[in-house]
């Protein structure tokens, strides 16, 4: 959308409610509406001091920031906010929030072990271990992270911190939890979820932070929030049961003002609320506005989204919309994107594209790590490719058995094999996975989850029919459907000669 913040006929309906009626408003942003755009508005619209919350960091840090024409902010941005508000992600505030309980905080970011706060507290506690004992609970470690972590997003506090925190609300129970997590935690892995959860919280109140006790210690234990008479809301619909509970604190006596698209929540899998959007609008009885009409996605885009979202609008005559029996990956232009919902599937493309000499980039794979982690985990060195592949099956069918998402885990094991696949040994495996992961080319390789609240002018759909017909999939179609902003095609692997 244009910078001169001109507002359309949707706009000012917005604007006209927040100067005309003390409602709280609820902003149902479709793709490339200008919700940003229409946030700084409103900001600017009030007299009174505002603070902006975001679940991103680069959304906080670019509100309000001068862009080109493109919306990429300028080379020495200035930023256009009025001086009286305020930007920031949850977890910026949350880490104030703590900040009045707690005099002096040391953060532990992560970026490598050695400061990894939970890192350390599960080590320390295998390492307290005995024989089978500790190498099982090695064995479950990446499981046993994942819940912990899970847990702090949902709201779960076990019994045993309520002798130092005995006001604290769980909002979120055991069977809750389980039922969010890729695979199942076993009565041994729970008691060291539960020892972890009480020794993280503990360490908490000393000072010792990380980025999720950012939100799940200011959200459920305690602190001293703001006050702004107006708090925006950015992509309310990725908020997790933890963020809904500091905005119970931080809006009490806060006009709220939340935008986002319910149809793009996509996130459930990380802990986002279920009808986020939904319980938002009950909880603080906010009247919805719609802006409906895309300055991204031209008609023959937004028409073929429209089975998600019947009330998608657009500016943009043109456009393209086609799904393809045949394809050459020849003809894909450097520039574009290739989107798919799992992650086999593009590291097959990734490698047949790089053999033939085009240039290419996985953006973001959040598996990478877990990929190498696993193929050295699972292989021996003098493991040859067959051995490791029927292994790589045997992992397969011993995680299924305890799995709440059974595709991922054969979307994990599919990818293991396309790095077994190409390599003699585990050795060759784990060097190609690592080289793949490097690549910073131009062609983007990328999952639907990965290409939320990015655009390009073309985009592939690869492998559409992995997609199933829960809630989640739907809503992941339509993001993958609305990224481009000239020509969207549908292609197969099996269609696709791909080099």
């Amino acid at each position: 959308m244009p910078n001169n913040l001109k507002p359309t006929d949707e706009q000012q309906a917005i604007l006209d409610a927040l100067r005309n009626t003390g409602d709280n408003i609820a902003i149902e942003a479709s793709p490339g509406s200008g919700k940003s755009e229409t946030l700084l508005m409103a900001q600017a619209e009030v007299k009174e001091p505002c603070l902006y919350v975001a679940f991103a960091k680069a959304d906080a840090q670019g509100f309000g920031m001068e862009k080109d024409e493109f919306g990429i902010p300028t080379k020495k941005p200035k930023p256009i906010l009025k001086s009286t508000t305020k930007a920031q992600t949850l977890n910026s505030l949350g880490h104030g929030v703590w900040g009045t309980v707690v005099s002096k905080l040391v953060f532990m970011d992560g970026r490598t072990n050695d400061k990894n706060k939970l890192f350390q507290i599960l080590s320390n506690m295998f390492n307290e271990l005995k024989g089978k004992d500790r190498k099982d609970a090695w064995d479950q470690y990446s499981e046993i992270r994942e819940a912990v972590s899970m847990a702090r997003h949902l709201g779960y506090i076990p019994t045993g911190a309520r002798a130092f925190a005995p006001y604290a609300k769980s909002i979120c129970n055991r069977e809750q939890l389980e039922v969010r997590l890729e695979n199942k935690p076993t009565q041994f892995a729970w008691s060291l979820i539960d020892n972890a959860l009480i020794t993280s919280i503990k360490a908490a109140y000393t000072g010792v932070i990380d980025y999720d006790d950012q939100i799940y210690m200011s959200g459920l234990f305690g602190g001293t929030f703001p006050r702004f008479p107006y708090v925006l809301v950015d992509e309310r619909q990725d908020l997790d049961p933890v963020n809904h509970a500091m905005l119970d604190k931080l809006c009490r006596n806060s006009r709220l003002v939340g935008v986002g698209d319910k149809w793009q929540s996509i996130y459930y899998f990380r802990g986002a609320e279920t009808n986020g959007s939904e319980k938002m609008n009950k909880k603080f009885s906010m009247v919805e506005y719609p802006l409906s009409v895309s300055f991204r996605c031209p008609k023959a885009i937004v028409e073929a989204a429209r089975w998600r979202n019947p009330t998608f609008k657009w500016v943009k005559d043109g456009g393209r919309y086609e799904t393809l029996s045949t394809f050459a990956a020849s003809d894909i232009p450097e520039g574009a994107a290739v989107v798919c919902r799992n992650n086999a599937p593009l590291l097959r493309a990734a490698f047949s594209l790089l053999s033939g000499k085009r240039s290419v980039q996985v953006v973001g794979s959040d598996i990478s790590a877990k990929i190498v982690k696993l193929l050295e985990k699972i292989g021996d060195p003098r493991d040859s490719k067959d051995t490791l592949l029927l292994k790589i099956d045997a992992w397969r069918d011993e995680k299924l058995k305890t799995s709440n998402n059974p595709a991922t885990t054969h979307d994990t094991a599919e990818c293991l094999k396309v790095f077994a696949s190409w390599g003699n040994d585990v050795s060759q495996a784990v060097a190609y996975a690592k080289h793949i992961f490097r690549q910073q080319g131009a062609i983007t390789l990328t999952t639907g989850h990965k290409a939320k609240g990015k655009e390009w002018e073309i985009v592939y759909h690869l492998d559409r029919q992995l997609l199933g017909q829960d809630d989640q999939d739907l809503n992941l179609r339509y993001v993958i459907q609305t990224r481009s902003k000239d020509a969207m095609y549908e292609i197969t692997t099996g269609e696709t000669v791909w080099q």
